[in-house]
């Protein structure tokens, strides 16, 4: 925890617990009603302040068009460069503090500034043209190398050398609250039996943490290291859906393929760097060291709290079954841009990367259901008499990350998604 305070409250109301004080001000894509223009806003409290309402009548200045806020996402945003966005952010800080008057004294304004967050319509808050998926958490990769591999030796030759990943699909990125139907595909009934297609029966959830790319870098440059940190627009929540049945055949000898495609869902609220910036930490020294071009100055990761919230189709009542934090990373978000872009891979604005699955060294603090019940053999008990070893239909999963300051939080707030049968 950390001790810094939060510096100025709002005039609307905020709890001490909310998710989205004046210090956060995430970025994110929302519609008043169905059809409607899909504007840049941000949380505040449980409210959203409408940019393009304060943009048109002056009370944030860009420099640009207010038809800024009103693109469909946040990559024209991104595009101008992070000073603008710290610009904006400075502004509504001043404008929106419980001591000034200019908006406070003027009720009949705050219709059209603010929205409730309950009645709004999130959007994807980028447009994506990559996604990549790492592998940075070592109690994640030393469980999964114990359930497949090696127990005495779990990790692979490289993985303490690089930060493994695959590219995924960014067409099968979807805004919290959309319904994963379930997957199908080819599962392996056993050794030397030909495979049988059908619907998943080992569906999983991935707690992660991601981030949005905000400044590019030209194809054939690497993105050095200690500069990494600067490409980053903000951070979200990932659930990275995953079929274990269909990843377990499939992934020999290329990695996973239709066991992840299928959806990845999205928090839709960005968080920045400089809300966050009270909670980075040191991160622990790596063994091996690193080569040379994954050396950082100082390794540095967010102290944040991550959740895992399972809802069961039977009682409808939601149960918190993980705790972890992103501390538990081994490679930092740094070193995974750095080695995403050491061939000279361009990074566009919007494409997102993601940390992989993080778990913590305790049954309690497991970020995957794969992880929780050894791959299904042992079953994960749930009050009232329910168990679960992978998601049942109409199971819903909702992945919550905050950082706890003294009298206040930087949050995420949630991710969610239901599961739906498979499609006939």
């Amino acid at each position: 925890m950390t001790n810094d305070k939060s510096p100025r409250k709002s005039f609307l109301p905020v709890p001490n617990d909310s998710h989205f004080p004046l210090a956060n001000l995430p970025w994110g894509i929302f519609r008043r009603a169905p059809g409607a223009q899909p504007t840049v806003g941000v949380a505040l409290g449980d409210q959203i302040v409408d940019l393009h309402h304060l943009a048109l009548k002056g009370y944030v200045t860009t420099g640009h068009s207010p038809g800024l806020f009103t693109t469909g996402r946040l990559n024209e945003l991104a595009g101008e460069g992070p000073d603008l966005g710290r610009q904006i952010r400075s502004q509504l800080q001043k404008i929106l503090a419980e001591d000034c008057p200019t908006l406070r004294d003027q009720p009949s304004l705050h219709k059209d500034l603010f929205y409730p967050q309950k009645s709004a319509i999130m959007d994807l808050p980028f447009a994506s043209g990559g996604f990549t998926d790492f592998y940075s958490s070592i109690n994640h990769a030393s469980n999964v190398g114990r359930l497949f591999r090696d127990k005495d030796n779990p990790l692979l030759p490289n993985w303490r050398h690089l930060p493994v990943a695959y590219n995924g699909r960014a067409s099968t990125l979807v805004p919290s609250g959309t319904p994963i139907p379930r997957p199908k595909g080819q599962i392996s009934p056993g050794p030397g039996l030909p495979p049988v297609y059908g619907p998943s029966q080992k569906l999983d959830f991935e707690l992660e943490l991601g981030y949005y790319i905000g400044v590019e870098n030209p194809h054939g440059t690497p993105i050095p290291v200690d500069r990494a940190s600067e490409h980053i627009f903000g951070l979200v929540l990932v659930n990275d859906w995953s079929a274990r049945d269909h990843q377990a055949w499939e992934y020999v000898p290329l990695g996973p393929f239709l066991s992840k495609s299928f959806a990845t869902s999205v928090s839709p609220w960005v968080v920045s760097p400089d809300a966050l910036k009270p909670f980075l930490r040191p991160m622990a020294s790596q063994d091996p060291k690193p080569l040379a071009y994954l050396c950082e100055g100082q390794r540095q990761v967010y102290d944040v709290t991550l959740e895992v919230w399972l809802t069961p189709a039977q009682t409808g009542v939601p149960q918190k079954i993980a705790t972890t934090n992103t501390q538990e990373l081994y490679w930092s978000l740094s070193q995974q841009i750095a080695h995403h872009t050491v061939n000279g891979c361009k990074l566009q604005i919007g494409d997102l990367l993601a940390t992989g699955t993080i778990s913590g060294p305790t049954p309690q603090s497991l970020g995957s259901l794969l992880e929780m019940t050894l791959n299904g053999t042992q079953a994960l008990q749930l009050p009232g008499g329910l168990s679960r070893r992978f998601l049942e239909d109409l199971d819903e999963v909702a992945l919550v990350a905050y950082g706890q300051g003294q009298d206040y939080r930087i949050g995420f707030g949630e991710v969610r998604g239901k599961i739906l049968p498979a499609p006939v």
